[in-house]
């Protein structure tokens, strides 16, 4: 069915909050609105920015880490330390130095002396520095960047899938238009015909039902005129729903070919250089090697700085035997550990294998995809060149039927089959038309060329003047 692309655009209607266009707008023109109005667009931009952000938060890592600390603990009971077990704690017994020294010794070992009381509470900076973590660090910094990579890459799919539905939207609308008209112009003819079959069968030079064959053929052409407005109808609220407008967008461009197009090798070099699908492959490539080293990485020591300082401490005796400071470095060796390194570098290299694979795929994928749509556009541009030559032989013969049936050389049928012949043709000029814009516009898009799409246009053939 030809009209078959206007009804499929009711499909995959977004949501919008309606703005007001006043004015026909060109293709140009609609999809500038259409990237500053799209939804899904919008939300691709933000996933960017979000991305943006992380890749950047991981340049943090290799600045030092610093914190504020503050403990309060409670202890069974105070800490206290006796003369008593002072000398105990040497292990030798008090030397006899006669009454009076021994004495002067018995009485220091009852002296105690609180060490800390048992609420303590305290508060430092501490700072950690890593130095050397084994190529972890560069490994998360590139996985970020990767996955920015990727939400670009994202975008720009979405960019070209947006482009490609609107090239169907708005040149919908067009194909739409054409066909009414054509059927406008079918129903006048059939009208003539009715009227002029009437005046013969009143003069008796035709039978009843030869008067009966036109009607029925005007009946018939009214209901595929009022189809065909419905259609339009139905691609023009496609187009304003997309377009995100509050009133009916009325195209102001015409359908048209171009009568050369750049070569296919052209396109298909552009397009495996520039297409963001393999871009994104080579972004999950990248965080599939970045994860490789990372868990590569876990192999070797981790070397560190750090620091302490002493914000406040307690008024005891253990507060003022801590030093106020310190600094040191400090080595972390994994010698066993149960994350499963070893198969986590092996999973990795695998999923580098797999995009790889992927990669190649794709390749082959776009090479046929561009090969198919540039023959879909050359079979377009031959099909409606090639048509205009039926149209004029569908319209002498529809001249000639007209003037037998006067004079009673031809039936009704004869006329009717030769102005519905050139509604059909016409018609059938007009899709292929459509399915020339759409082939280039999928061209355009696979080879990230959307705004050269004016230029097409610039040195287009308007199909209504073949």
């Amino acid at each position: 069915m030809l009209l078959r692309p206007i009804a499929a655009m009711i499909a995959c209607l977004s949501l919008y909050s309606p703005v007001s266009l006043s004015a026909a707008i060109s293709f140009e023109q609609a999809w500038q609105l259409l990237k500053q109005e799209n939804n899904s667009l919008a939300a691709q931009r933000s996933n960017v920015d979000r991305y943006q952000h992380l890749a950047s938060a991981t340049d943090n890592l290799n600045f030092p880490s610093i914190t504020l600390g503050a403990n309060y603990t409670r202890l069974d009971s105070d800490v206290t330390l006796s003369g008593q077990q002072i000398f105990n704690s040497t292990g030798q017994p008090l030397p006899n130095l006669g009454p009076t020294f021994n004495q002067l010794f018995a009485h220091l070992g009852n002296i105690t002396s609180t060490i800390t009381e048992r609420d303590i509470f305290s508060s430092s900076l501490r700072a950690i520095w890593p130095i050397f973590t084994g190529g972890r660090i560069n490994a998360a910094q590139s996985a970020a960047e990767g996955k920015k990579q990727q939400a670009q890459s994202e975008l720009a799919m979405e960019t070209q899938a947006r482009f490609e539905d609107l090239s169907k939207y708005y040149f919908s609308v067009l194909l739409a238009q054409d066909v009414v008209e054509t059927r406008r112009l079918v129903e006048q003819g059939l009208t003539r015909h009715r009227d002029n079959a009437l005046k013969l069968e009143q003069q008796g030079q035709i039978a009843r039902v030869e008067r009966l064959q036109a009607q029925s053929a005007l009946d018939n052409a009214i209901i595929e005129r009022k189809k065909a407005d419905k259609s339009l109808e139905i691609a023009q609220t496609a187009l304003t729903q997309i377009l995100n407008q509050s009133t009916s967008v009325e195209p102001s461009d015409t359908l048209f070919i171009n009568q050369n197009l750049p070569s296919q090798q052209v396109f298909l070099e552009r397009t495996l250089a520039t297409y963001p699908g393999l871009e994104l492959l080579d972004a999950k490539e990248k965080q599939a090697d970045s994860l490789m080293k990372a868990e590569q990485g876990k192999y070797y020591p981790e070397v560190y700085l750090y620091g302490d300082y002493s914000l406040h401490e307690d008024d005891s005796l253990a507060s003022q035997m801590k030093p106020d400071w310190l600094v040191g470095i400090g080595v972390n060796i994994p010698l066993i550990e149960s994350s499963g390194r070893s198969e986590k570098v092996k999973a990795a290299y695998t999923a580098i294998s797999q995009v790889r694979y992927l990669k190649a795929q794709a390749k082959q994928d776009l090479s046929v995809l561009v090969q198919k749509t540039y023959l879909e556009a050359q079979q377009a541009q031959e099909e409606v060149i090639g048509l205009q030559s039926s149209i004029d032989l569908a319209q002498e013969n529809l001249n000639l039927r007209q003037k037998a049936f006067s004079q009673g050389l031809s039936t009704s049928t004869d006329v009717v089959d030769a102005q519905l012949y050139i509604a059909k043709v016409k018609t059938q000029k007009a899709a292929a038309s459509f399915n020339y814009l759409i082939s280039l516009a999928k061209l355009l898009a696979l080879s990230s060329e959307m705004d050269a799409f004016s230029q097409y246009q610039h040195n287009a053939i308007n199909t209504s003047g073949l």
